[in-house]
């Protein structure tokens, strides 16, 4: 029996193993695709404390070589659900694993709704990206498109207006969905420009990188010359199989706070898979030490 199994092997999942281990608590960490997450999107990593520059496929593999050697084991499995069993808990997985823990940490992740278009996923990190804060320097002076009209699409629209030539907001819908004012900040800015009930036709490329969309728009083809894409259409969590031990909100994101903690003893959550306001590598493994700390707490009887 381990004492503390983590689910999901992005940052706040390894950063929970790595607290864990060093508070003499054996983790087993629980990953159904690849260690990293979302981050492993990132070419170009520049906002993370004491390191200048990495890339996300950097952080991913040192964290993930950092756990292994401080005695973490994996498994590449699907998780499908927890059972409590009090004094302890079973992880069950799609490939007939069912494995026992004192605690578990659930740091499912999100995962980025796309736009479904052919080559999407190739060019994701490469022309394609979903963080202004993580990607916008990039395309200082250049042009880009958003996809999106939420709050979410517009606050990285606003970002990416400070720094870029110009940007080109594209929404499906016949308007924005985003508060008030955040469209009078970003519809402010000279450099712009909107376009309503855009129909998403293709990606233009060249040579392998992306030199814009194609879209229908007022029953005509268009296309949209733009040096990179932001995709801001929303997230996807993937919590429902978990619902019976932690709350949901709304949206289906663990309903809890900075503390990690749910309605089951013993049961904690982190990264972006909970409730929150900002989404960053920086808060993903604040997450997972906050959350592998009290899972030891726990254990400890404290």
């Amino acid at each position: 029996m381990h004492d503390i199994i983590v689910v999901g092997g992005g940052p706040a999942g390894m950063t929970a193993a790595l607290y864990a281990q060093r508070n003499g608590k054996s983790a087993l960490v629980i990953e159904k695709n690849g260690f990293g997450g979302q981050i492993t999107h990132s070419p170009k990593v520049e906002n993370y404390p004491g390191t200048l520059s990495m890339s996300g496929n950097e952080f991913a593999e040192q964290t993930l070589n950092q756990i292994l050697a401080q005695g973490a084991e994996i498994e590449f499995e699907t998780v499908t659900g927890v059972r409590d069993e009090g004094d302890h808990k079973v992880v069950t997985t799609e490939e007939g694993g069912a494995y026992e823990c004192r605690a578990v940490v659930l740091a499912t992740g999100v995962k980025h709704r796309m736009l479904g278009l052919e080559g999407e996923d190739e060019l994701v990190g490469e022309g394609i990206s979903f963080c202004a804060v993580c990607d916008g320097d990039f395309y200082a002076g250049k042009t880009v498109c958003v996809a999106g009209g939420g709050n979410s699409a517009l606050q990285e629209a606003i970002l990416l207006a400070e720094k870029c030539r110009e940007v080109v907001m594209l929404q499906d819908l016949p308007f924005f969905t985003g508060e008030s004012r955040l469209q009078d900040v970003l519809f402010a800015r000279d450099n712009v420009r909107s376009l309503t009930e855009v129909k998403f036709n293709r990606l233009l490329t060249e040579n392998g990188e992306l030199r814009g969309v194609e879209i229908l728009h007022d029953g005509q083809t268009k296309q949209i010359p733009c040096d990179g894409l932001f995709v801001a259409i929303g997230l996807i969590p993937e919590n429902e199989p978990f619902a019976d031990l932690a709350d949901l909100n709304k949206f289906g994101y663990f309903d809890t706070d900075e503390q990690c903690l749910t309605k089951t003893p013993g049961v904690f959550v982190a990264g972006d898979c909970r409730s929150k306001f900002v989404r960053q590598l920086t808060t993903a493994v604040a997450d997972g030490a906050t959350a592998a700390l009290a899972a030891c707490r726990y254990i400890n009887g404290l």
